[in-house]
């Protein structure tokens, strides 16, 4: 009877409208179609029901949406409804700052004027809006104002300065963010004054003046939320909903998630659930202790002689451990695996010991309050990195773990002791698909010949729901794809006529499609080289010429090349994915190798160890896919608008040589490729004009 009574007395589980609702949005009548006057796509209706069905029975759904299916307002409507309904938060995660930027300048503002477009959904456009910023790019002007007064015993005089222009700037910041001020802040400066310290909490800070704490009340009170999977998973690496206590959720307590872009996740989650020590960051977390060149530091203020000089010891310890392993492992390759304990003594155990262990005295000695808590949490700090180091030079498990230490830098002098996990599939299943609530994955880019089973597998969603909607644009009138048959194999013994021929045929493409090119390869070291040879015939033709890795970002060099309307740049890995050029200003993208992943890198080399001893083929269950899912992605740069058209021309000769080459072509859509020579490609190689 007790428990009769308790059910009866139970509250009544919140409403579910999404389904009903975004039927209501979606139709053929719909309110998108009707109040909006925007065209009506099938593809787009059946997401946006897949989304919000997976949303009210909190279960996992992937999806591909194929470019032009407006998958971002398929999630976002149901999305932005349930919160509202359910009085919880819709997380929304994307991987490149384009789609963030797109999300928050252009896509929310649709979803509330689609929601105030009818009386029954206006009560939904009130929502709010964040985007979750990680703690270190905040001001905290609590620590600030702390800097100020303690600047001699933190700061050398030259930096006096720099401390005053951001004192300056904080009166009129905006947000407070590091990028908001130009030229950026000093590191060593900032370093001392951001948010990413126990000292910016709610009990030491005044929440209308720290810029952290505004942003944070902001978060708790938004239904959405847009994020980066970097900052993501390193919140979830972390811990996430489930280190706050929370039954259900995955970064907060009683929240749903939706992954955009999610064909990078695995590479994400790997990178993020393993482990980094590197010599560079080393360094900073001891000399924020105390400089021993410079006299400053924290301990410079709360410590004696003897806490100086363990820092100093400890110091001399990790550059002896670093050179050491650079000078043993890292002289001829900028990248080895490490398979076994023994390769370096635990040079700096005693040292960091000694320096936690002292550091965590001297905090107890302090009363409560801010510089207690940072002090004791620079101890706990401390205390990570030796077990670290400890955990990295046992290893211990390398059945499940790939070890491997590595050098980079701009003059290759950072040296990082590294970890990822073999395989990423029950890290994701406990960190997402565990958790009780909604996690929908979408891009464009998720299935192998229409199947999603090899991204199942590997993200751990063996049995979620899966659906595929392909791209509604034109593609059979709109893109031409032309494949040169005789470019020399990369494995080719004459590496230097491939190089050659790929230049002569970058050239000849490029000079003979009007409007911009994209060119994609897979080598830093192609891409220089045939730059240098082909910048010169651009910068004669007075045509915008762009190259990746000269202190541009990403973001702005795509800016440029929409700006110049004749652009060709050249772009590795990065470039790949996630950049958005519509229109003519990018009529041609150039594929110079098949995007294979370096077989020797440690991840792959084990990944493919681990397939092996389980019965596996690591080329069909690894390679492949990989390669598939990145060259779709390449090819996707080019057609982003129902009204454009263009030219995807194919240099890697084993797209028709080799088996393989076949389920290459199987992906791109529209017609079959044109193939041409050097003999006849005057005559075959039409693009539009």
């Amino acid at each position: 009877m007790i428990g009769l009574q308790e059910e009866h007395d139970a509250p009544p589980p919140p409403p579910a409208h999404a389904p009903r609702l975004a039927a209501r949005i979606f139709a053929a009548d719909g309110v998108l179609a009707s109040a909006l006057k925007l065209e009506h796509r099938p593809q787009q209706e059946k997401m946006a029901r897949a989304v919000a069905a997976a949303l009210k029975a909190d279960e996992p759904l992937l999806f591909e949406a194929g470019t032009g299916v407006g998958k971002s307002l398929a999630y976002l409507l149901p999305g932005i409804i349930h919160a509202v309904d359910q009085s919880r938060q819709l997380v929304v995660s994307t991987h490149t700052i384009a789609l963030q930027e797109q999300l928050e300048q252009a896509d929310l503002p649709l979803c509330r004027r689609v929601l105030a477009a009818a009386p029954e959904l206006e009560a939904y456009g009130k929502f709010k809006s964040a985007v979750l910023v990680g703690k270190a790019n905040y001001l905290c002007t609590t620590r600030l104002v702390a800097a100020l007064r303690d600047k001699h015993e933190l700061f050398a005089t030259p930096e006096h300065a720099e401390l005053q222009r951001i004192a300056a700037w904080a009166e009129t910041a905006a947000e407070g963010l590091r990028h908001e001020l130009s030229p950026p802040p000093a590191p060593e400066v900032w370093e001392l004054i951001n948010a990413d310290s126990s000292g910016c909490a709610r009990k030491y800070c005044d929440c209308t003046r720290c810029f952290y704490q505004r942003a944070r009340a902001r978060l708790r009170s938004a239904q959405v939320i847009i994020v980066n999977h970097s900052l993501l998973f390193a919140h979830l690496a972390g811990g996430g909903a489930a280190e706050k206590g929370g039954a259900r959720g995955v970064l907060f307590p009683d929240d749903f998630v939706v992954l955009d872009e999610a064909h990078t996740v695995p590479d994400v989650a790997t990178d993020h659930f393993g482990m980094r020590v590197s010599s560079y960051g080393t360094d900073r977390l001891l000399k924020h202790l105390y400089n021993p060149k410079t006299k400053r530091g924290l301990l410079a203020k709360f410590g004696d002689a003897r806490d100086r000089q363990l820092v100093d010891d400890a110091l001399e310890a990790a550059h002896q451990f670093f050179a050491f392993v650079d000078e043993r492992l890292l002289t001829k390759q900028a990248v080895v695996r490490v398979r076994e304990a023994g390769f370096a003594e635990p040079w700096m155990d005693e040292p960091l010991g000694a320096l936690h262990l002292a550091m965590k005295k001297r905090a107890d000695k302090l009363e409560d309050g801010r510089e207690r808590d940072e002090l004791q949490e620079q101890a706990g700090k401390v205390r990570t990195l030796q077990t670290s180091l400890r955990q990295f030079l046992n290893v211990a498990d390398t059945d499940q773990q790939v070890y491997w230490v590595e050098r980079s830098g701009r003059r290759q002098t950072i040296v990082t002791l590294r970890t990822a996990p073999i395989d990423v599939a029950p890290l994701l299943r406990e960190a997402l698909l565990e958790r009780h609530t909604a996690v929908v994955f979408t891009s464009a880019t998720l299935a192998v010949g229409g199947d999603i089973g090899a991204f199942q597998q590997r993200v751990g969603a063996a049995g979620a729901r899966t659906a595929v909607e392909a791209s509604p644009f034109d593609f059979a009138r709109n893109l031409r794809v032309f494949v040169a048959t005789d470019v020399p194999l990369p494995s080719a013994q004459d590496a230097r006529l491939a190089l050659e021929t790929l230049t002569d045929y970058i050239d000849f493409c490029t000079r003979r499609t009007a409007g911009g090119s994209l060119v994609l390869f897979t080598s830093y070291a192609d891409m220089r080289a045939v730059a240098a040879v082909l910048e010169p015939v651009y910068d004669g033709a007075r045509r915008p010429f762009f190259l990746q890795g000269r202190d541009t970002s990403r973001t702005e060099l795509a800016r440029q090349l929409r700006a110049a309307g004749n652009g060709v740049l050249f772009g590795t890995d990065s470039f790949w994915t996630g950049i958005d050029v519509p229109g003519d200003a990018l009529s041609q993208v150039i594929i110079t190798r098949l995007p294979f992943e370096v077989p020797s890198h440690p991840v792959l080399e084990a990944r493919a160890e681990w397939i092996r001893e389980r019965g596996g083929d690591p080329f069909t269950e690894l390679t492949l896919p990989d390669a598939l899912i990145k060259f779709r992605q390449g090819a996707g740069r080019l057609i982003r608008t129902a009204r454009d058209r263009g030219v995807l021309t194919i240099l890697d000769s084993r797209i028709v040589q080799k088996s393989y080459g076949r389920r290459f072509l199987e992906c791109l859509p529209g017609r079959g490729p044109v193939r041409m020579n050097q003999t006849d490609r005057v005559e075959r190689f039409q693009p539009f004009l």
